[in-house]
């Protein structure tokens, strides 16, 4: 992994115009978009759609990108909006081949309730839950991400578990989230 500022220069040098940088950037940081498109649409053809439309989207825009420290967060909420509008358009259950093809083993049936019940959430709880436990996001970095206190991510975030935990209970899974 690249150090802070190698990165940050990287930006700079794309914020520039420079085409190269912009590529190495998202070479760096595609597996990121990969995971948070996947955790949101469900399908890997969706995501891989959703990452060629996100650098499209972000190369239009990178001279909108005010402190390049923060590229990555810029970057990542670009997919969770482009994710969540596709959602809104679809206004239907997504269901990716992985879970019509399960075997029946019980590791397999714990995934398709925990992603089972994750749609059952409002659409902030998926993205608060998706952040810090598929992205491995730092509350600090959410807060950034989300445009808010740092306060009212972990509340939200609190929330988000209780009404996971609830939903896995109601379905009688006896999983801890």
């Amino acid at each position: 992994m690249r150090n802070l500022s190698a990165c940050e220069q990287l930006v700079k040098e794309a914020i520039k115009g420079d085409d190269s940088a912009f590529l190495q950037l998202i070479q760096l940081y595609k597996i990121d978009l990969y995971k948070t498109a996947l955790s949101f649409l469900r399908s890997e053809e969706e995501a891989l759609e959703a990452i060629q439309e996100v650098t499209y989207r972000a190369y239009k825009s990178i001279r909108t990108v005010r402190d390049a420290s923060y590229f990555k967060t810029w970057l990542i909420r670009i997919m969770i909006n482009y994710c969540n509008d596709q959602l809104k358009k679809e206004k239907r259950v997504v269901f990716s081949e992985e879970i019509l093809s399960l075997q029946g083993t019980s590791e397999n049936y714990n995934e398709m309730e925990l992603k089972d019940a994750m749609l059952g959430l409002d659409e902030r709880s998926q993205e608060i839950i998706t952040l810090k436990y598929f992205q491995d996001m730092k509350i600090k970095d959410i807060a950034l991400t989300l445009q808010c206190p740092e306060g009212t991510v972990k509340t939200w975030l609190n929330k988000a578990l209780k009404a996971l935990r609830n939903k896995l209970e109601g379905n009688g899974g006896d999983q801890r989230v």
